[in-house]
């Protein structure tokens, strides 16, 4: 062990596909998912859910045999009937109001899972006309605008003015494993939340005020996840909440987990949009003006729709420089189940919007949609609508570049010509790595560092979702120890043992908590010097490091005006697809998808083209064939058999190509990669069926949809 410590050069982790920390525990089937977990005494809790989207409840009826059950309802919460996050808008249970289908109003436990099942409540409702449309909606969570310039002056200047309104639907998490919490009650009071989830500390927040007690009171765990994209950012909170007035009321340690059909029910979902573009255009293809309305569907209740529209108008303009642009968002209120974080967090639908705009733009013009994105495509020094100046590792032009290299797109065009129900398709986006803004400032995230005689030790609450969290952070950690790998353990996501390192989302991880890590480990190596970690602790005793997020100093944002730096800095990405479509069935089949990719750094390069691949697929499925059918505010294909994802056979080659433009204030020069994969593909599939005779502007682009945009087209 002394040789590990004493030839620290030797020693080289970042850039490497090292063994994922928690690999062998899984493919042995060691690793504990939430409903692996059993506790002595443990009960089964059930959601009892409304069945209408808008009403007042008149009366409960239980029509079972309630001895042995636990039963709550809203009167037996300590604290506030709320789910904390942005809005104290959404209760726990229902009082009176119900505001969405599947809302919760009661809950239910019981030793035997058969019997809680059996146990028939029917809720007498007196119906009210819900609003389903957001464009009829009277209540706005959010508004925000974005001005640069003078817009009306730039139209006034431009050879043409193009319109188009682009929308996108809800999409389904479809992780692989479910919901599930565990809540085991203490005698002191106290009480300790296992589950499947991404943000602890959202958890652990969320159950004080709901409790009504200290911080003290309240532990929270995460237990292996099988998979979030952002649907365990929020929604967590509000199963350990369910699972823990159950416990308190019982006394016994309550397990929640949902089926797949509860799940997809009753949880959030991506948020639908509509967005209009109306561009002035010089002939040549200069963007003079830019005028972006963009209307999101938040549902019932608030939960993240603020920063999910925040996220969305940031991104609404493309990665394109223009020196006159509005941009107005809102995110409103209907009677549906309420809609949250999903990866690519609003961008996904904005620059769906912008990227199939600029093609008929091009199209209008008789332009070549690569030369007008060769144009006005951001440089370095470039002045965002937010007025932030991109910096150096600006890349636009690099990851456009390099998709057409890899993808053969002139050839491939060439060869194409005119045959019919073929074409290819370009996207070209840009997705801004960390919290929008001051959020970093606000999280004021913590990491600690602890010296074992090993080794080290990471301690953060950001959680391993199956994106190689722990492994990222260890060779992080590692690499500027100049250690070796496996001297690295990694502490559990339990908030009695970790700091807060801020939520797992917002492609933050790695360059933010990562950064954080860097910097507990430089400290760590200096006051070590020469010793070996048994001979600093057997000399000084224990050694442990923490930092708190520091933002670079040229960073500026003002929140009211939404004008200065939005992300410390930017991910860009260029996807080419190459598809054909059945002119008697009207489906699509995608050939190829290239995939480039800036991300300053790979840690782990298998790990980031995982990233890239998995994305890919998911947004996919977002363009062709993920339809949430809403029918009276509720979802009326809650399961795999009639809400379909891409399988393997409808999944084709994906090629990731990582381009390195290092940042300087992430480690070892990373930027954000998880969500950014999610941002291109449905615009350039989109694009490449507009090349092939199709225009839709709507996804998903069902074989029903395209086959109205052929037949309107005639």
């Amino acid at each position: 062990m002394v040789e590990n410590f004493r030839n620290q050069d030797r020693y080289e982790s970042v850039g490497r596909n090292v063994d994922r920390k928690e690999g062998m525990s899984k493919v042995t089937g060691q690793a504990k998912y939430v409903d692996d977990l059993n506790f002595e005494g443990m009960i089964y809790g059930r959601t009892i859910r409304s069945e209408i989207p808008r009403g007042k409840i008149k009366a409960i009826h239980l029509e079972f045999d309630t001895e042995g059950f636990t039963i709550v309802d809203y009167r037996d919460i300590p604290g506030k009937n709320l789910i904390a996050l942005i809005q104290d808008d959404q209760p726990c249970l229902v009082e009176s109001e119900i505001n969405h289908a599947d809302e919760p109003i009661l809950l239910l436990a019981h030793p035997e899972k058969e019997k809680l099942l059996e146990a028939k409540v029917r809720i007498e409702t007196i119906s009210e006309i819900p609003v389903l449309d957001p464009l009829q909606s009277g209540k706005i969570f959010k508004e925000i605008l974005i001005s640069k310039g003078d817009i009306e002056a730039g139209f006034g200047l431009a050879d043409r003015i193009v319109e188009g309104e682009y929308r996108t639907g809800h999409q389904e998490h479809v992780y692989i494993e479910p919901n599930g919490m565990i809540a085991v009650p203490t005698p002191d009071g106290a009480i300790t939340v296992y589950g499947s989830l991404q943000c602890p500390y959202y958890v652990h927040g969320a159950l004080m005020v709901l409790l009504g007690v200290p911080e003290t009171k309240v532990r929270v765990v995460q237990t292996e996840t099988g998979g979030g994209f952002g649907g365990k950012e929020d929604y967590p909170s509000i199963i350990a909440c369910h699972a823990a007035l159950l416990a308190l009321k019982s006394g016994r340690p309550t397990k929640i987990v949902y089926d797949r059909v509860e799940d997809m029910q009753a949880t959030t979902r991506r948020h639908p949009a509509i967005v209009r573009h109306r561009t002035g255009v010089a002939a040549d293809g200069t963007l003079l003006s830019m005028d972006v309305e963009v209307i999101m569907d938040g549902g019932a209740y608030c939960t993240l729709s603020p920063v999910v529209l925040s996220r969305g108008v940031i991104h609404a303009t493309g990665p394109y420089r223009c020196d006159n642009v509005r941009i107005r968002g809102r995110v409103v209120h209907t009677n549906t189940p309420p809609n949250g974080a999903f990866r690519g967090f609003g961008a996904p639908q904005t620059l769906f919007a912008s990227e199939v705009h600029l093609d008929r733009i091009a199209h209008t013009l008789g332009l070549d949609p690569i030369e007008i994105r060769e144009k006005n495509a951001f440089r370095p020094g470039d002045v965002t609508a937010t007025g932030q100046v991109l910096p150096e590792d600006t890349s636009a032009l690099q990851v456009l570049r390099e998709a057409l290299k890899k993808s053969d797109y002139y050839n491939i065009r060439k060869k194409i010509g005119t045959q019919a129900k073929r074409g290819v398709g370009v996207a070209l986006y840009w997705h801004g790595s960390g919290f929008t803004g001051a959020g970093e400032v606000k999280l004021a995230s913590k990491a600690t560092l602890e010296l074992l005689p090993s080794g080290a030790k990471v301690r953060v609450a950001s959680t391993e979702i199956g994106q190689g969290t722990r492994t990222m952070l260890a060779q992080i950690v590692a690499q500027t120890l100049g250690w070796s790998y496996d001297s690295i353990e990694v502490s559990p996501a339990d908030t009695a043992v970790v700091p807060d390192s801020g939520p797992t989302v917002a492609s933050r991880t790695c360059m933010i908590v990562g950064r954080l890590l860097q910097r507990c480990a430089e400290e760590m190596r200096f006051r070590i010097g020469n010793l070996t970690p048994k001979q600093y602790l057997e000399k000084h005793g224990p050694l442990e490091i923490t930092k708190v997020y520091e933002k670079p100093p040229a960073i500026q944002w003002d929140d009211e005006h939404y004008r200065g730096d939005a992300y410390g800095t930017y991910g860009w990405g260029c996807n080419v697809v190459d598809l054909e479509w059945d002119a008697v069935t009207y489906e699509v089949k995608v050939k190829k998808v290239i995939a480039v990719f800036d991300i300053g750094k790979a840690i782990h390069p298998i790990f980031a083209a995982g990233q890239i691949e998995g994305g890919t697929a998911q947004a996919i499925g977002y363009a062709l064939h993920e339809e949430v059918v809403m029918r009276n505010g509720r979802v009326a294909n809650p399961q795999l058999t009639n809400y379909i994802i891409p399988t393997t056979m409808d999944t084709p080659p994906i090629e990731a190509v990582i381009v390195e433009n290092s940042y300087r204030f992430g480690p070892f020069g990373a930027k954000g990669v998880g969500e950014m994969p999610m941002d291109g593909p449905a615009a350039a599939i989109v694009n490449a069926l507009f090349a092939a005779g199709v225009d839709v502007r709507e996804i998903p682009a069902t074989p029903e949809r395209i086959m109205e945009a052929v037949c309107y087209s005639r």
